[in-house]
């Protein structure tokens, strides 16, 4: 059981890695990845059952899909410093022939990834079939998953969303990164989605608004409210309000930050805002 400060010093390294694997390379998505380093952090040290002997079935064991694929940085950083591939690997980020491509992908065998998630609208799809092979194999075991906000704008999303409360798939976690930001801009100012609230529950979901996405005790009771939902005939939802950028000022409160990578002026301001708590690979 890990401690509040335990999981706020994972995290703070996390956000290390993010930042130095993006400026390395010159590429990638950061302000996503920042935000969404508690809610991360928070599923594979504290509340996802697995192991890191990784197997593509999954058998017996809680699994996550990143829908949002494009967050990879912060998805690698917190595989790695949980055991599922050497911290030293995340040196590779982005580079050719390296097993942690920009987007995830399966075919290089990263340990703990289980789909490729470049094309966004994808991943409740995919989710939805691994969490309805659990019920047929009687396995109890629950099925996360991450989505952004503005990638709800792609229709396949609401296809599944009416699949999940039609056929029951009540063994379902979606979490959706509310930060209210996009690539071009708000979501409001590219396509308004409205109440995703009332848009869940209308689609006959359970549904669950947190305000404070980036505070790791509101995350841990909300999984643990999400988790006690499971299983009552009815997919569960967790809206996620979050600060793309979190923990730079600099990134923080804009859109800018969600594909650019810091200059290195800007990334000694950023990490020295976030000082190493696990070691630097």
């Amino acid at each position: 059981m890990s401690t509040t400060q335990q999981l706020q010093d994972f995290t703070q390294q996390v956000r290390r890695d993010i930042l130095r694997m993006v400026h390395k390379v010159n590429s990638g998505h950061p302000g996503g990845s920042l935000g969404c380093a508690e809610f991360i952090t928070c599923l594979y040290q504290e509340v996802m059952d697995y192991s890191t002997d990784f197997k593509m079935d999954g058998k017996n064991e809680d699994l996550f899909f990143l829908s949002n694929g494009h967050i990879s940085p912060v998805f690698y950083s917190v595989l790695a410093h949980s055991g599922f591939f050497p911290v030293e690997e995340l040196n590779t980020f982005r580079l050719l022939d390296s097993r942690l491509q920009g987007h995830p992908t399966t075919h290089e065998g990263l340990p703990g990834v289980r789909i490729a998630s470049g094309s966004l609208g994808q991943g409740m799809s995919v989710a939805l079939g691994a969490a309805q092979a659990k019920k047929l194999n009687g396995d109890d075991k629950i099925i996360y998953t991450l989505h952004g906000d503005g990638e709800l704008q792609e229709g396949q999303n609401w296809e599944a969303i009416m699949y999940a409360s039609a056929k029951k798939v009540d063994n379902i976690i979606c979490t959706i990164d509310l930060n209210e930001k996009q690539i071009d801009g708000t979501t409001d100012e590219v396509l308004a989605m409205g109440s995703l609230k009332a848009k869940f529950e209308a689609f006959d979901w359970l549904v669950l608004d947190v305000e404070k996405g980036n505070d790791i005790d509101t995350i841990l009771a909300a999984l643990a409210e999400a988790k006690s939902l499971t299983g009552k005939g009815k997919p569960v939802c967790i809206l996620l309000h979050t600060e793309m950028g979190n923990g730079v000022d600099f990134m923080m409160h804009t859109h800018a930050w969600h594909g650019k990578a810091p200059s290195d002026e800007q990334l000694e301001n950023a990490l020295a805002q976030n000082p190493a708590t696990l070691g630097d690979y």
